[in-house]
């Protein structure tokens, strides 16, 4: 599927709200959607976000700790397993079901690790911590068409600064969603963050 690399996560999100928020999302550019399992009823909301569009985006669930979890995921229909660490067992059950897997990493040795593991992508986690110019040095050591997403204290005003090092996307958590947001709030935000990513990136897709 071709889409922007934006992953939305939506941490706190209650199953009653699946349908609404990703509807907004999705149809405002973000095609990506990442559940939290530390979310209330997170594999319910799942469920929902897939019976209801299907095959249109891509959902997944992100704060995967085990294998056992990934299986969860799997039964929903969800295609995408994000998580906060580097667990080889994890990278090998997602690939093994199949699903698209994006580990968290932030040095040389996990990011390795997680790419001889058999994963698709990595998430850079927490970007803030290592800024742009610490994945510049970083990335020299790894293949240069992997998928690589800045995740953690990430905004709008950082994909440019993140774009120019070749960064591949974003994760974007509370600077997109917060629980209680109200979906005028979320829509508006959405809008915001595809006019600035189309502009600095100069309309980036992927095929993910």
């Amino acid at each position: 599927m071709k889409c922007r690399p934006i992953i939305a996560i939506l941490r706190g999100i209650k199953p009653i709200e699946a349908e609404s928020i990703s509807e907004i999302l999705m149809d405002s550019g973000i095609k990506i959607i990442e559940v939290p399992l530390n979310s209330p009823s997170p594999i319910e909301t799942l469920n929902r976000m897939v019976d209801f569009h299907g095959d249109t985006g891509i959902f997944g669930a992100g704060t995967v700790l085990n294998i056992g979890q990934v299986e969860e995921v799997h039964a929903t229909g969800a295609k995408l397993i994000v998580s906060p660490n580097t667990n080889i067992g994890v990278i090998k059950k997602t690939k093994e079901l199949g699903m698209i897997s994006l580990p968290g990493c932030y040095t040389a040795t996990e990011a390795l690790m997680s790419l001889e593991g058999g994963a698709d992508g990595l998430k850079f986690f927490p970007a803030f911590k290592m800024d742009a110019m610490g994945f510049q040095a970083l990335s020299a050591i790894l293949p240069s068409d992997i998928m690589s997403f800045a995740v953690g204290g990430i905004d709008i005003n950082d994909f440019e600064k993140w774009l120019s090092v070749n960064v591949t996307g974003f994760g974007l958590g509370s600077s997109l969603y917060k629980p209680g947001i109200d979906l005028i709030k979320i829509r508006e935000k959405t809008e915001e963050v595809i006019k600035v990513f189309d502009k600095v990136s100069n309309n980036k897709l992927i095929d993910i």
